[in-house]
């Protein structure tokens, strides 16, 4: 920590190609850490699925430092047609989740437009050699010549990570699938595309169950789409969704099968003073999320992140601004169509910290205790490890300062859309700097807009 008491953050690592020469495909598209923080899996645009493992050497160092190195790369999704529909079905990644540990191997959930696959990922280090019925190379033998029996044995071979396929769930979704979450209960899972949730058993791939349908007979009268949906981090009966108008709706599951009727509804009153023909565009919600002991709920608009207390709908009990001074630059971001941007947020372990994106390769970092906050770059140009990350400002008038950017200088093509965080238990006395012997490290990956030839990659800090 530094001398004020505030966080310091130092870079990390940089994962991922800093060369200006890439395709389209290798964009990142999702990142998302797994339970215990060991893996990270980053999916791109090209339908890749690239997960890294935490370097077990570097949790030993003081200070205690999360290096990742690649574990397994696999191709999840293949670029489709739909010849009924005449569609492009892409196979960009669009989510990734993780499924908690059961056993040695891992599973996750990844999805692009359409379909749905759960991969099973595993290691092999033993073979069995010394089979009756195969040669060394595995081909078949003439029974006729086999005149003694072998006992296999199991020996030591070269450490293999294997990406299986063993589930797929497809068909189920007329519109491009934004969300998946997995419940509570690690048994079941939802699907939320534009008009429609669906509820999903990891065993059952050809049935779903509709859970929510906020399609209009009449398409014409269509006001709101669903931009993201969770469930309860405890409660497996109990999910959200949000839409393009700016609410969210909690739903209970024990009411009816249907949860058109929403248990709750959270939207925040509409202040006709600042009303603008780019009103509802910017209070669209890209993302919405549990907190972690599930009382609290975050939102994510284009200006803002909102907090909600579940016992309160009528008005969100916090409320940061991400990045303010664009308001006055609403009209330029509509014709680069940077306006329809959708930035994601994640909260930290203890729910007093939250994180989200912004342009020009920052993220912003809210103390919800001292109600403090923090602009960083997360910036190619910053590859050494360990470098102190220095706080970023934004002028939006007047004498500019040395250690200010101006906001008309702004680079609109570099974007973090994406955040995910993972939080590791240390021992207390191994890090006295640290509250409760808690650290939290974040990834924020790099996009990027189509016209934008800047290269992705995603940056890891530490605070």
């Amino acid at each position: 920590m530094a001398g004020n008491g505030d966080i310091q953050w130092s870079f990390s690592q940089v994962k991922g190609t800093l060369d200006d020469e890439i395709t389209e495909a290798d964009i990142i598209s999702c990142v998302e850490f797994n339970h215990d923080g060991n893996l990270l899996a980053t999916g791109d645009k090209g339908g890749r699925v690239v997960i890294f493992q935490r370097d077990p050497l570097s949790k030993l160092s003081v200070p205690r430092r999360g290096e990742y190195n690649v574990y397994s790369t696999f191709q999840s999704h293949e670029p489709e047609f739909d010849y009924l529909k005449s569609l492009e079905i892409e196979e960009k990644i669009n989510k990734i989740r993780w499924l908690k540990r059961k056993n040695p191997a891992h599973f996750l959930l990844s999805t692009n437009d359409k379909t749905i696959k759960l991969w099973k990922v595993s290691e092999r280090d033993k073979r069995i050699d010394g089979y009756n019925l195969k040669d060394e190379s595995g081909h078949p033998k003439d029974p006729l010549s086999i005149t003694s029996l072998r006992v296999p044995t199991v020996r030591p071979m070269e450490l293999m990570v294997e990406a299986s396929p063993r589930r797929i769930f497809a068909n189920a979704h007329t519109y491009h699938i934004n969300s998946i979450s997995v419940n509570s209960d690690q048994e079941t899972y939802l699907s939320a595309d534009d008009l429609r949730i669906n509820l999903w058993h990891l065993e059952i791939t050809d049935q779903s169950f509709n859970i929510v349908d906020i399609k209009p007979t009449n398409m014409e009268e269509l006001t709101e789409v669903i931009t993201a949906a969770e469930f309860h981090p405890s409660q497996c009966n109990t999910f959200v969704y949000s839409s393009s108008k700016g609410t969210i709706r909690l739903c209970d599951m024990r009411a009816a099968a249907l949860c058109d009727q929403h248990a709750k509804l959270f939207e925040e009153p509409e202040d006709p003073t600042n009303r603008s023909f780019f009103s509802e565009i910017i209070s669209s919600i890209s993302d919405v999320k549990f907190s972690n002991n599930g009382r609290y709920i975050i939102s994510r608009d284009y200006l803002s992140v909102k907090v909600w207390d579940l016992n309160m709908d009528t008005k969100p009990i916090e409320c940061f601004h991400v990045h303010e001074y664009l308001r006055s630059k609403l009209c330029s971001l509509y014709e680069n169509d940077c306006i329809f941007d959708k930035f994601e947020c994640c909260w930290n372990g203890t729910d007093g910290y939250i994180m989200t994106g912004s342009y020009n390769n920052f993220f912003r970092v809210f103390d919800r205790h001292t109600k403090r906050d923090v602009t960083l770059e997360a910036s190619k140009e910053i590859a050494k490890p360990k470098t102190v990350l220095k706080p970023r400002k934004v002028c939006t008038g007047g004498k500019r300062k040395k250690d200010e950017i101006s906001v008309d200088c702004l680079d609109f093509g570099r974007k973090i859309l994406h955040t995910a965080k993972v939080v590791v238990q240390f021992l207390p006395p191994l890090i006295s700097d640290q509250p409760c012997g808690v650290l939290e490290t974040c990834a924020s990956a790099i996009s990027k807009s189509a016209t934008d030839a800047k290269p992705p990659f995603f940056h890891l800090a530490v605070p």
